[in-house]
């Protein structure tokens, strides 16, 4: 496998910038301290966290449904980082993970239990084992 690379660059003091490029060549995002504690346009690490997941926990999810004959017309995954203070100190303190389900012929059980496994055994999940992750289910 090959390893997957982001490139992050920051100029300037606590009011600069920052600029993170994926490694794929897809493009960069800027971040500044008010991109990620504010409301200003940009993106934040958090964000990126987000969408790792959000995308890790789909492929997953399609690959078990496909592997038990089930496979999905749509997934739609949505997550949703925390960041607050703990003892002083900025801590992802909990993701919500939200996913909708278009899967022909699949019992609403079947589909929660192949939901769950793939929130366990995705990679991204995996690594963030540290941080409570919970999962609603919709389909």
């Amino acid at each position: 496998m090959p390893k997957r690379t982001a490139e992050a660059v920051w100029t300037g003091p606590r009011d600069g910038s920052g600029e993170v490029r994926l490694g794929s060549g897809g493009g960069s995002l800027h971040y500044t301290f008010a991109t990620r504690f504010e409301d200003a346009p940009g993106s934040n690490p958090e964000e990126l966290l987000a969408g790792s997941l959000a995308s890790c926990f789909t492929m997953a999810l399609a690959s078990r449904l496909t592997r038990n004959n089930a496979p999905p017309a749509k997934l739609t995954a949505t997550a949703e980082v925390a960041i607050e203070k703990v003892d002083g100190d900025w801590t992802v303190t909990g993701i919500a993970l939200h996913v909708r389900g278009d899967v022909p012929g699949l019992a609403p059980a079947a589909f929660a239990e192949h939901a769950q496994a793939a929130k366990e055994g995705c990679p991204i999940s995996r690594a963030l084992r540290a941080v409570p992750i919970s999962l609603t289910i919709e389909n």
